[in-house]
């Protein structure tokens, strides 16, 4: 069996990572960190000039048509140059939710303008602290009209529509939602990572309109797993990049006339950081080919991914900033990019411990044996 990519989509990741190299070095990141724009607008549309934004989509629908192996690979490299876009609110979730529910006018409407890079679309799911469960939602369609309160949406500040998760009269479903229609008020919220911004939206009584493959809590669910597959390549291109940085500097670091990398805590870390960015990498394969193969283990297959890519993000940014020693802390090094969006993304579609629960439940359900009855 062949648990690698395909040679095309390797010849993808090559020609993505020097696009990003070129286009996206970390000084892009800091303009964005430091300055007023929400995100770099100019690379976004290089990268849908390119057909990443589409790279998912049909052709029929204006898309790539190159799959979701694809957009994994061009995931792992958004993480590894900490981009400042919104490619995964748009193409692994409002993307994700069209193609999935969507109805064929629906599907005509929004896919060619995503693919497009026209407008960006964001998922509105939360509403209080702590896990975000479809069963508890407030937020509500009632004759057309959407009323509710979402936070922290991811590029909601700056998507032009949203997928928002509602409670219906028979089970939680998600609807959509012309963010710069009558009826919704969006304010831009601070969060550890400002090089993704995100907005507190209030809908009053905004016209909307149900996808209606979506009903039921485990659609919902399902449009998390796959999701939770994309960004697991994300972050693990993150981490990839913070180990790199840290081997690098350890490397050029001199203490006591030999490199700081020479000395047995400095391997250990990095020896850690390498174990848990493969294993993560490995899980990430798995959910890829769940994924892309619709396979019954997406559910387990996405948690372990989602959980194993969280570890790895953590312990890759902290130790580079440990292996930088006090100048890591320091606003001038560009450490703080990765362990930003590593925190930012281990609280994105619910937080590892929420993941962990679902995983649990999952391998509870699949373990579950009928036994004969008298």
């Amino acid at each position: 069996m062949n648990f690698d990519f395909p040679d095309e989509l390797k010849q993808l990741r090559d020609e993505a990572r020097r696009f990003l190299t070129e286009r996206c070095p970390t000084s892009v990141t800091r303009r964005i960190l430091e300055g007023p724009e929400p995100y770099d607008r100019p690379l976004w549309q290089a990268m849908a000039e390119m057909g990443w934004t589409g790279a998912a989509i049909p052709e029929e629908f204006g898309g790539a048509g190159l799959g979701h192996l694809a957009v994994c690979v061009l995931a792992e490299e958004l993480g590894h140059a900490v981009a400042p876009v919104p490619f995964a609110s748009s193409v692994y979730l409002a993307t994700e939710a069209i193609l999935r529910f969507g109805s064929d006018a629906q599907k005509q409407q929004y896919l060619p303008r995503l693919a497009a890079g026209e407008i960006i679309g964001t998922l509105a799911m939360a509403e209080r602290p702590g896990p975000a469960d479809p069963a508890k939602l407030t937020a509500s369609l009632s004759d057309g009209k959407l009323s509710g309160t979402k936070l922290a949406v991811p590029d909601g500040d700056v998507a032009d529509f949203a997928v928002v998760a509602v409670r219906a009269e028979r089970a939680p479903s998600l609807v959509l939602a012309d963010l710069a229609g009558p009826g919704v008020s969006r304010e831009t919220v601070t969060t550890i990572d400002p090089t993704r911004s995100h907005a507190r939206i209030v809908f009053d009584g905004a016209p909307a309109e149900a996808l209606p493959g979506s009903e039921g809590a485990e659609s919902v669910r399902h449009l998390l797993d796959r999701a939770a597959v994309m960004l697991a390549f994300e972050q693990v291109g993150c981490a990839q990049a913070a180990l790199e940085m840290a081997r690098d500097y350890a490397r050029e670091r001199f203490a006591f006339g030999r490199p700081i990398g020479s000395f047995q805590a400095i391997k250990h870390k990095l020896a850690d950081i390498y174990i848990a960015v493969e294993l993560a990498r490995s899980n990430a394969y798995y959910g890829a080919w769940a994924l892309s193969t619709d396979a019954a283990e997406l559910p387990i297959a996405a948690s372990v991914a989602r959980i194993s890519a969280c570890d790895a993000g953590w312990l890759a940014s902290k130790e580079n900033i440990q292996t930088h020693g006090g100048m890591g802390f320091t606003w001038q090094m560009d450490c703080q990019f990765y362990y930003r969006r590593a925190k930012l993304h281990a609280m994105a579609l619910g937080g590892a411990r929420e993941w962990k629960r679902r995983l649990v439940a999952e391998l509870r359900k699949s373990n579950t044996i009928a036994l004969p009855t008298d």
